[in-house]
């Protein structure tokens, strides 16, 4: 089961660091353009939502599914205790920020469906390690 176990770690690491290099670059083109014009957006994508520019969703985007899925990933390739839970924590991030997109600014991108299921996936994987300790 140990093998198992390793290359669910290796997945989930490689997943994050995946999840985490485009959260970044997108998190640094909705600061650094917070009118959303570096990713091809309009601030009126964001009229039903409470935001008024991309600055602040940028800045979350950055931090928690940029960083922290470097730092997710990191735990993942040291294979560390806590790597299942941190995985589930950001699998469950990941629904909630693409729902909240969904839902605030429609269904804009084939990414929308594609980064939910990477969450779902995050769920899994981390259950998967998290079940095997």
């Amino acid at each position: 089961m140990r093998n198992k176990r390793n290359g669910f770690y290796n997945w989930i690491g490689s997943l994050l660091v995946f999840i985490g290099i485009g959260a970044v670059a997108a998190g640094i083109g909705l600061v650094s353009q917070p009118n959303g014009s570096a990713l091809g957006m309009s601030v009126e994508l964001l009229e039903d939502s409470p935001f008024h520019s991309f600055w602040f969703p940028g800045i979350i985007l950055f931090l928690i599914n940029g960083i922290g899925s470097f730092f997710g990933a990191i735990l993942s390739f040291k294979r560390h205790e806590l790597s299942g839970i941190v995985t589930i924590v950001l699998g469950i991030t990941m629904i909630i920020w693409i729902s909240a997109q969904v839902y605030w600014m429609g269904l804009i991108s084939w990414m929308q469906p594609v980064y939910l299921i990477f969450g779902i996936i995050e769920i899994i994987f981390g259950w998967a390690v998290r079940k095997e300790k």
